[in-house]
């Protein structure tokens, strides 16, 4: 009896993504757990290819609407998730009309009411005084707002 063809069907090859139907079915939006089950890999095997084919979103640049290095227990608090949003806005990217409303609300508020954020990775986020060459949040406000407002 030939093993080699048992073991082979047992174990196999690693399964291969066709880069031209990838780019079908990405195309038409299916999931990246879709296509893991398509193609009988990984999500993180599909995301690989996606990115090796060309197929992957770029990753937005936050750096200029959060300038510190945040400690993980803040990384999620409204001040930084609130910048964030408002730097995806800004570069064109989709949130989520309720996000983005609280984002705006949030950046309007302390702007009206001369207003900024500092960081300290001990203490986190902290209201100030906004300085009087400008606001970080009424600019990161003013970028995002250009890129949604019609116009």
């Amino acid at each position: 009896m030939d093993r080699t063809a048992s073991v082979e069907g047992v174990v196999g090859r690693r399964p291969t993504i066709d880069r031209a139907e990838l780019a079908r079915l990405v195309e038409a939006g299916m999931s990246v757990q879709a296509l893991a089950a398509h193609f009988g890999v990984s999500e993180s095997g599909v995301l690989q290819a996606k990115r090796a084919a060309g197929l992957a979103k770029p990753q937005m640049d936050h750096g200029a609407a959060l300038p510190w290095t945040l400690s993980r227990a803040h990384a999620q608090s409204g001040p930084a998730t609130n910048l964030r949003n408002l730097s995806v806005a800004a570069q064109g990217g989709r949130v989520a009309p309720e996000r983005l409303n609280t984002a705006v609300r949030w950046a309007r508020r302390l702007a009206e009411q001369g207003l900024d954020v500092t960081y300290d990775p001990a203490s986190g986020f902290t209201e100030i005084p906004a300085s009087p060459s400008g606001s970080h949040v009424a600019r990161m406000l003013e970028s995002a707002l250009k890129a949604v407002e019609p116009g």
